[in-house]
């Protein structure tokens, strides 16, 4: 809940022209704005575009209706809008979103055609308690996992060290890749491995300029979810170029 009319749409055009010119064809950027950007934003990316998509930060889990306030994924996709987040941490513990309501959601979103970015991830305390996997998978079983094999294909799955987002403190690059391996695992179990192995999972939990590089070694680790950083576009370009 960012920037208003015209920083965002500055940010997204810096964002898209600094792509075209910096960015290898073969990585790609999602912009993920307030729902009162959308618009805006889509405009500024060029039809033609193979490298940058712009997705939604939430979707109500009702098709229609007098849900006063919500958006639904009716709406998302009648602006162009190709992939939505679901389950961000911040929504999990603010709004209380559990994993059956995410599940309805995620639901919604791959029966539109557009693409789930669904998040998983632990608090401090589960991850001292050594409970985060046992955690995560609770959350993939319960959001995810009711999906066939051939909706699954349309999943991108986000790992939030919810203790490492926005507190300064960073996931190590093995305690990043030792996660993302544990969730390609519980993927490979429930769906085989070439699902699996295709599976873009993202990292998402204080990741900026400096440690990006690090971070993204990790075997199992594929992409970026980008909180902070991703408000100045210079920092957002050069985690791309990370990659």
């Amino acid at each position: 809940m960012n920037l208003n009319k015209g920083e965002g749409a500055k940010l997204a055009s810096e964002v898209v022209n600094m792509v075209n010119d910096e960015i290898s064809d073969d990585v790609i950027a999602i912009m993920c704005p307030s729902f009162i950007h959308l618009a805006t934003v889509k405009s500024l990316v060029p039809a033609s575009s193979n490298q940058v998509f712009v997705g939604a930060q939430n979707c109500s889990n009702k098709e229609s209706g007098a849900f006063t306030g919500e958006v639904s994924v009716d709406m998302l996709d009648s602006y162009g809008i190709q992939y939505v987040i679901v389950g961000h941490s911040e929504r999990r513990e603010y709004f209380k979103e559990n994993n059956a309501f995410l599940a309805e959601k995620t639901k919604r979103v791959i029966q539109k055609g557009l693409y789930p970015i669904f998040c998983c991830g632990e608090v401090l305390a589960e991850r001292e308690a050594n409970q985060q996997i046992e955690v995560v998978k609770t959350q993939l079983e319960e959001g995810l996992f009711h999906l066939s094999e051939e909706d699954f294909k349309n999943v991108v799955v986000a790992y939030e060290p919810v203790w490492a987002i926005g507190t300064g403190v960073t996931a190590s690059s093995t305690q990043a890749q030792q996660m993302h391996a544990e969730i390609r695992k519980m993927i490979r179990d429930k769906y085989g491995a070439e699902i699996a192995e295709s599976t873009s999972i993202l990292y998402g939990g204080s990741c900026k300029p400096s440690n990006a590089k690090e971070l993204f070694e990790g075997q199992d680790v594929d992409g970026g979810l980008i909180g902070g950083a991703s408000l100045n576009s210079r920092d957002f370009v050069e985690i791309m170029k990370c990659f």
